[in-house]
């Protein structure tokens, strides 16, 4: 249970929150929304936090920070690499300039990613590594001669960012779109059918489907592909798991009937693994369950183990000798250029997150805490409130029947010592790969039992 301590006392006191609101925005909250908790430490896999009136708790960080500290805080390996590129240069532009941090961490990329991919480009985010994309799909439509083709088909219930670009491709009707009538108009194909484990499987097994439904699905593609090709530059999903637009697991078959429709009509597939990339879905990049490379791939997130904001865009050789060999002497360059590219800080830590994540067998990591979530969610498949509860790899769901109450169920979970950010009607966990056995443990029984207090 939480500790109530004076105002004034602590790391951080009581009258943080008060400073902050009216000041700060946070993520999708108005102004004057409900106080935040304070963060006065983190270590390992867990949070030392202090809420507005002075309670202290110690949580397991179930999200990861948004599913990109992977490796846990204050990791000794990844703090030693900021420092040690500290004492050379912290930044320097990447205009004309280049630097041993952004090459090692490339060829660390196109080492990892399937064999297509051999072009990278360093991006700020998420959200920006997919505008760049967006942006090199239009080129590359551009060098070939179809000038015509700048529209996207993308998925409902997909999410790929914030920006303006990216904001587009994001779901229509659950999304943000209604907020801003200036958006690009795109092309959008309904939800793939929902995946499920066969009976008995484990991550070494197949994510199986409704035949019919993916068969109805895959025509419904094809119409609207044969429809609207002529305008489209490329097709952009999340492969096999649609993260912030729901947590829907769906059928890898999808994305071979995406690869095929792609290759017959001129497309450029993109997938966005900001959120599935480096071993989340249980497989090291989510397209490896359908066994399909893109031409075009977005990683961000856990790239540099959380430490800074850090992504890459890697494109294939051949979309990249397109543009390469464009008639047009600005249309040979990708034309985006952030102050911040290849930041080396970033750049240094992402490539010490890489050899962690290697040295420390990711696979065994997801595995248990695949095995210890569905486990300790199981309990919560039997309560009212509760539609569904599904796991894969290092990611756990339960799914409300109805909305959650975010502000209840954070709270409920941090009693239980456990840091939980729901959205909609979801309460979702993707755990640092380091959690042990029982921190795995501690985070379903928590989750499960904020779920039962607040919803029943």
């Amino acid at each position: 249970m939480p500790e109530a301590v004076p105002a004034g006392t602590g790391l951080v006191d009581a009258s943080l929150a008060a400073r902050d609101r009216g000041l700060l925005w946070h993520p999708y909250a108005p102004l004057d929304g409900p106080a935040p908790y304070a963060v006065t430490g983190a270590e390992g896999v867990r949070l030392q936090l202090e809420s507005a009136a002075g309670e202290r708790f110690e949580a397991v960080d179930a999200m990861s920070s948004w599913w990109a500290a992977i490796h846990g805080y204050r990791h000794p390996v990844l703090d030693a690499a900021v420092r040690d590129q500290t004492g050379k240069f912290s930044h320097v532009m990447f205009g004309g300039l280049t630097h041993e941090p952004a090459v090692r961490l490339a060829e660390q990329l196109v080492e990892l990613a399937p064999a297509p991919l051999r072009h990278v480009f360093l991006a700020d985010s998420g959200s920006v590594s997919v505008e760049v994309a967006l942006k090199l799909a239009i080129q590359y439509q551009a060098a070939a001669g179809r000038r015509g083709r700048h529209r996207f088909l993308a998925l409902r219930g997909g999410y790929h960012g914030d920006t303006f670009g990216a904001m587009s491709v994001c779901d229509p009707v659950d999304g943000m779109h209604s907020a801003f009538p200036s958006l690009p108009a795109q092309h959008f194909l309904p939800k793939p059918p929902a995946a499920r484990w066969s009976a008995g499987q484990t991550s070494g097994g197949e994510l199986r489907a409704d035949p019919a439904a993916v068969a109805a699905w895959t025509a419904g593609l094809e119409s609207a592909v044969e429809q609207h090709g002529r305008e489209l530059a490329g097709i952009i999903v999340e492969p096999v798991l649609q993260g912030a637009g729901g947590m829907h697991v769906y059928a890898p078959e999808c994305l071979q009937a995406l690869r095929r429709t792609a290759d017959e009509h001129g497309l450029l597939l993109i997938f966005d693994e900001i959120a599935t990339g480096f071993g989340r879905t249980g497989r090291f990049f989510g397209s490896e369950w359908a066994g399909v490379v893109p031409d075009v791939m977005c990683v961000g997130k856990a790239l540099t183990g959380g430490y800074l904001t850090l992504a890459a865009v890697l494109c294939s050789a051949d979309a990249g000798a397109v543009i390469t060999a464009s008639a047009s002497a600005a249309g040979r360059a990708l034309l985006h250029g952030p102050t911040f590219m290849a930041n080396p800080l970033a750049c240094a830590v992402a490539s010490a997150s890489l050899d962690v994540l290697a040295g420390a067998g990711w696979q065994q990591q997801v595995r248990r805490i695949e095995a210890g979530l569905r486990e300790s969610l199981a309990p919560a498949a039997g309560l009212a409130s509760v539609r569904d509860v599904r796991v894969l790899g290092a990611v756990g769901v339960v799914e409300l029947a109805g909305p959650v109450d975010v502000q209840a169920v954070t709270r409920a979970a941090l009693e239980h010592g456990v840091w939980v950010r729901p959205f909609r009607n979801l309460v979702y966990t993707m755990p640092p790969y380091i959690c042990s056995g029982a921190d795995v443990a501690a985070v379903g029984a928590g989750i499960t039992a904020a779920v039962r207090q607040v919803h029943g």
